[in-house]
């Protein structure tokens, strides 16, 4: 059976990338790879295997245009509240915490955080569904 091991994101600037995301997710760098005209940076803490990739095109300048077929990248935290008081903190900008509830029914907790590229992450109270 297939096994979930990276989703790749192209970033524009390295370092503010890595900063965000050790800041944000507490992900180092877990391998790096330099090549002549790319730079591939493997992201990852010791909570999952599963890793954030970062693809870094040498001499690009523009921003990544997203596009409208990118939805999210999820990760789930025990504490939803203190995280979000703690990106608040870290000044990184969090959208309001949402309750998902349809019909009565709590589906999850959740808010939405945008990187340094624009790129949407979802952190998750780990409950229900999303333990």
């Amino acid at each position: 059976m297939a096994r979930a091991i990276h989703s790749m994101i192209r970033v524009l600037d390295e370092d503010r990338s890595v900063e965000f995301y050790r800041k944000a997710f507490g992900l180092e760098i877990a391998d790096r790879l330099d090549f002549e005209n790319f730079t591939l940076v493997y992201m990852s803490n010791a909570e999952s295997d599963f890793e954030v990739e970062f693809t870094v095109n040498k001499g690009r300048t523009e921003p990544y245009d997203l596009g409208d077929g990118y939805g999210h990248l999820a990760v789930s935290v025990e504490d939803l509240d203190a995280e979000h008081a703690r990106f608040e903190a870290e000044g990184l900008s969090p959208r309001k915490l949402v309750e998902f509830a349809p019909d009565g029914k709590l589906v999850g907790r959740f808010f939405f955080v945008a990187d340094p590229d624009g790129y949407e992450i979802e952190v998750l109270e780990r409950s229900g569904r999303f333990k």
